[in-house]
């Protein structure tokens, strides 16, 4: 059954994926993937003095600390937006604050939210009736949702006016997004059509207003311009992203499109030479010299070209413009891959303990402590937190930790998530540089939605049947989905691995290591997850001191059932979750 299911999730995916990109345009633009990026906003403290502020507040540009925006955009229904700067990036972290009304009863500790892979902070807080983040803080925990880099809010720049313009922005953006799937207008398969075109064979078509006046007249200058720079980048700009063996099959693909170009003329045996001194130089440390040769290089391989191109084959009439295609797509797959350039371990090492020591330095906790809570991959890096610190002998610095719907270890469970497996191999993650989430999941809506229901499986990986109001749901899935960089897949796969998730070097197993912390865990799991299965959450709890954890399923047999999501947004889950969770923090909040 179980194989069944995924041969036919697999095999919908496919055909949704086809049927809108080729219902849609052609053209390749890696700017419509992105949400509008912006620079961090001088932050107005309130009562509090910089001096308690960790430096990792601070804008590189600016001597004074980043703080919180006077006015948020719609999006956020926090009650207030604040952004952190990560350091040795550019990317400043947005914040959701909820504050505790004056009645609340009195905490101790602050609370951190971490959401999903590919999900923002609207997932916490859905509806003023639905809010897992506003219940939170109505029981008086001063609650913090992080948006990590390339989610939600979090944006890239400098300063406050572009911090406010881009999350302006990006607000209208989603906002946008969502109105549209409602009314038909198909913005999400757009996105998801770029993001296709962009990764497939070159449409010439797309490049013919450009080319106007050259597709039969070589620009020996540009086009050796062009090669240069493509190489130059391949060997310089992805030296520190790619390992020497994904560079060398980012070259070969190129070379290898180039070759089809060529293929069956009688310049095929020069250009395969000239292939092996490129190739051979690209895997040098970068130098004047080294970079004069591939110039050198280019320059003789638009020669070969060119001989191509004098001689009487058809196959060479609109060489000029087929190559042109063939560079400039290439590189809009380099832009992306360049973009984005981080992993489940850059969040466990960069994004979450910077938003900590943020808030710690807001809220001051006598014990310097947090409490957190982690939804999905949320709870897999306070687990893989808990596991570091152990293994290195630090305290986290957290008083208590709940995980929902969280694991370190898939192999023993029959999780969909195994879709992703394909993209474990490094080839199929350059291919694919980056899985837009959120535009697939608008793209499909309709298709979920609305007979004859070709896509209507989707909605209870999210959610079990009546478990969420119709219009949340909807809200859910147009909202608080993002892109997600296929580095981070990629890691995130080796949980379905033996030994379970490890860091990027494939050297440190987290679940190794969890049995040092000494750090109270709740864990709790959906009884009709399919992302992470009951028996996936147990393998994890498992490995703790038995006096450390606590571990609850979620739902009865005769229902209600929970799903992935409704752990934190399901109807019934503010009387049958959140008191469980309450009991729990409130224990461990003294």
């Amino acid at each position: 059954m179980a194989s069944i299911l995924q041969f036919q999730i697999q095999s919908d995916m496919r055909s949704a994926w086809h049927h809108l990109a080729s219902s849609s345009i052609r053209s390749f633009n890696p700017s419509s993937l992105l949400l509008p990026r912006v620079a961090p906003p001088r932050r107005a403290f309130r009562s509090y003095s910089p001096s308690f502020l960790p430096t990792t507040s601070f804008s590189p540009d600016s001597k004074e600390p980043l703080v919180k925006l006077p006015g948020k955009p719609s999006i956020c229904t926090a009650d207030e937006l604040h952004y952190v700067s990560l350091p040795n990036s550019n990317w400043r972290l947005a914040l959701w604050r909820y504050n505790p009304p004056p009645q609340a009863p009195t905490r101790n500790h602050p609370l951190l939210l971490l959401s999903g892979v590919g999900t923002n902070a609207i997932g916490y807080d859905l509806s003023p009736g639905s809010s897992f983040a506003r219940y939170m803080s109505d029981q008086g925990f001063d609650t913090w949702i992080l948006e990590v880099r390339g989610a939600g809010l979090s944006v890239e720049g400098s300063n406050f006016e572009e911090i406010q313009q881009s999350a302006n922005a990006v607000s209208e953006e989603m906002e946008t997004v969502a109105k549209n799937a409602i009314n038909g207008t198909p913005s999400g398969e757009k996105q998801l059509a770029n993001v296709s075109a962009g990764l497939s064979d070159s449409d010439p078509s797309s490049l013919k207003e450009d080319l106007t006046g050259i597709a039969t007249v070589w620009d020996e200058s540009q086009l050796v311009t062009k090669l240069t720079e493509t190489f130059m980048r391949l060997s310089e700009r992805l030296s520190g992203f790619l390992s020497e063996g994904q560079l060398k099959m980012m070259s070969a693909k190129l070379f290898d499109q180039i070759s089809k170009l060529l293929e069956d003329s009688q310049v095929s045996e020069h250009f395969n030479e000239v292939r092996a001194n490129l190739s051979s130089l690209l895997e040098t440390q970068q130098n004047s010299s080294i970079a004069g040769q591939i110039r050198d290089l280019s320059q003789r391989l638009v020669n070969i070209i060119e001989e191509g191109q004098r001689s009487v084959s058809p196959q060479f009439f609109d060489m000029q413009e087929r190559l042109f295609s063939t560079i400039e797509d290439f590189q809009k797959q380099l832009d992306l891959i360049v973009k984005y350039d981080w992993d489940f371990d850059h969040y466990l090492e960069e994004d979450v303990p910077t938003a900590m020591e943020y808030i710690r330095g807001q809220t001051r906790p006598k014990d310097g402590k947090l409490l957190a809570i982690g939804h999905s991959m949320g709870g897999i890096l306070l687990y893989a937190m808990l596991s570091r610190c152990g293994y290195e002998g630090k305290q986290p610095r957290l008083a208590a930790v709940v995980t929902l719907a969280s694991s370190l270890d898939y192999t023993s469970s029959k999780s969909t998530l195994k879709l992703l497996l394909p993209l474990a191999d490094p080839a199929q993650a350059l291919n694919v540089p980056v899985v837009p989430l959120g535009a697939l999941l608008s793209a499909t809506y309709p298709l979920s939605t609305r007979p004859p229901y070709a896509l209507a499986w989707l909605n209870n990986l999210i959610s079990s049947d009546d478990m969420m109001h119709p219009e949340l749901l909807k809200k859910l899935v147009l909202n608080n989905f993002c892109t997600i960089p296929a580095k981070l897949i990629l890691q995130l796969t080796t949980a379905f691995r033996e030994g379970g998730l490890c860091d990027r070097n494939g050297k440190f197993f987290y679940k190794d290591h969890i049995h040092k912390s000494n750090v109270p865990v709740l864990a709790l799991a959906g009884d009709r997850d399919l992302i992470c299965p009951p028996e996936a959450v147990e393998e994890t709890v498992k490995l703790f001191p038995e006096n450390l954890v606590t571990y609850k399923v979620c739902g009865e047999p005769q229902g209600p059932h929970y799903a992935h999501y409704d752990l934190v947004g399901g109807r019934l889950a503010v009387e049958q979750v959140y008191p469980c969770i309450i009991e729990f923090l409130t224990h461990h909040d003294s």
